[in-house]
């Protein structure tokens, strides 16, 4: 008989696991996903024409506090925890709920899970969500592009609409973006590759967009989504931590794994965080693994009009999931409001309406700034009507993209960039030569 198995998710990693692991494999049901972190992305179904043969009605997709009546329901023998940036903690947690509820608790690996590249390839992860692995991605594209290469980034999934449609994407310019509807957080992770002229996939089905973004590319990055591991064999694995949160490195799922099998180890924002808490991080990553190179660098930013934030009452909105599951109470918005002579940050709270006041209630620890929540367009209804109600004199904006093509602002708006910077050596550039030197 099939053993009988629900998958445990965020629209993302779950559907990879399938995918590579359960899809074609006849030795398994899967009678269903879960779904949580990420709202309204529940109560959908997997489509056919993803599932494959052994699916012909697709599967559902239930919230994940649903679970324990699943199991039990459905009579289900294994579940498979797949999701990431999550405490060691938690994942026992819900590794108790599982066997409490009858049903054996699975982790998928690596080697279960990876899809073997025909390209050279890099990979970008980290310890936690905003560590910097974006700037890093684009870092490396850069070196490589000086080197006369094609650059296609593969990005982590993010399929919160249509799944069917979503199966392989391809971005190249804005028009693409607007034309499958990216919501706010799909926009953060592509518009900076765009703007720099690389071109980035994602979707739902990574070995048909691998090899989609290699008939283009001579060398495929892999730009990780929170802490997860990659979903391809690197031939050289990079890994981002963050002295800001130290010890986190120790602490969240799956951040061990990308540390433990990391070449590559970028300390970044040494330039903010103190001198304790980098050490304190070196320390962990090289007991962790001490065959990884080490690299420091920062994230110095930039201000576009440094003039718009000096002596004024200033709304900060910063970047979604880096302060929701990613745990941060601040980012490059309000170290530049603190910079560049903000008399006031304005607290967002008093004015929030619907799925972002639900926002606060869920991660408390936000204080005094708005995150950049839009992942459908009624959330994206709710983060407008919050900022229209905030009584401020400007907006600094600390997320990745130019948020006034998809926002209204009643007051002047400034951006914050910014990019990664090594700091002596060894650096990026030297790295990527000694260790993959037919490039």
């Amino acid at each position: 008989m099939r053993r009988r198995v629900v998958i445990m998710g965020a629209a993302g990693r779950d559907f990879h696991n399938f995918n590579v692991y359960f899809r074609d494999n006849s030795d398994y049901e899967v009678v269903a996903f879960t779904a949580t972190q990420i709202p309204d992305i529940e109560n959908r179904t997997y489509p056919p024409e993803l599932a494959g043969s052994l699916y012909p009605e697709g599967i559902p997709i239930h919230p994940e506090d649903e679970l324990p009546s699943l199991i039990r329901k459905e009579k289900v023998d294994i579940v498979v925890f797949s999701y990431s940036d999550v405490s060691n903690q938690y994942v026992m947690e819900r590794s108790a709920i599982v066997n409490a509820a009858g049903a054996d608790f699975m982790l998928l690996g690596p080697s279960s899970t990876m899809v073997i590249p025909e390209k050279p390839l890099i990979s970008v992860t980290a310890a936690r969500t905003g560590s910097g692995k974006s700037q890093t991605t684009r870092r490396v594209c850069g070196i490589l592009k000086k080197k006369g290469k094609k650059i296609a980034v593969i990005r982590h999934p993010m399929p919160y609409g249509d799944l069917g449609k979503q199966e392989v994407q391809r971005f190249a310019t804005y028009d693409d973006l607007d034309k499958q509807g990216c919501t706010i957080e799909e926009r953060e992770e592509y518009e900076p590759h765009i703007d720099n002229g690389t071109i980035v996939y994602a979707g739902v089905d990574y070995e048909k967009i691998l090899r989609q973004a290699e008939s283009e590319a001579d060398v495929i990055v892999w730009d990780g989504g929170n802490n997860d591991f990659s979903f391809y064999k690197a031939d050289l694995s990079i890994v981002v931590v963050d002295p800001h949160r130290a010890g986190h490195e120790l602490l969240y799922y799956p951040s061990g794994v990308n540390v433990r099998t990391a070449d590559v180890i970028v300390i970044n924002k040494v330039d903010t965080a103190s001198l304790d808490d980098v050490n304190f991080v070196r320390q962990n990553v090289t007991t962790m693994n001490p065959t990884a190179t080490i690299i420091e660098a920062a994230s110095p930013i930039q201000v576009d009009d440094p003039s718009v934030i000096r002596d004024k009452r200033v709304l900060v909105i910063e970047d979604g999931p880096t302060l929701t599951h990613g745990g941060m109470e601040y980012g490059a918005g309000v170290i530049a409001a603190n910079r560049f002579g903000a008399i006031q940050l304005v607290d967002p709270r008093p004015y929030t309406v619907a799925s972002i006041a639900e926002t606060y209630r869920k991660y408390p620890k936000i204080g005094k700034l708005l995150p950049a929540m839009g992942y459908g367009e009624k959330q994206l209804a709710d983060l407008q009507e919050t900022i229209d109600r905030v009584e401020c004199d400007a907006v600094v904006i600390g997320t990745p993209i130019d948020l006034t093509r998809l926002i209204r602002f009643k007051v002047p708006t400034t951006r914050v960039r910014y990019e990664l910077q090594e700091i002596g050596l060894p650096n990026l550039k030297r790295v990527i030569e000694q260790k993959m030197p037919s490039l």
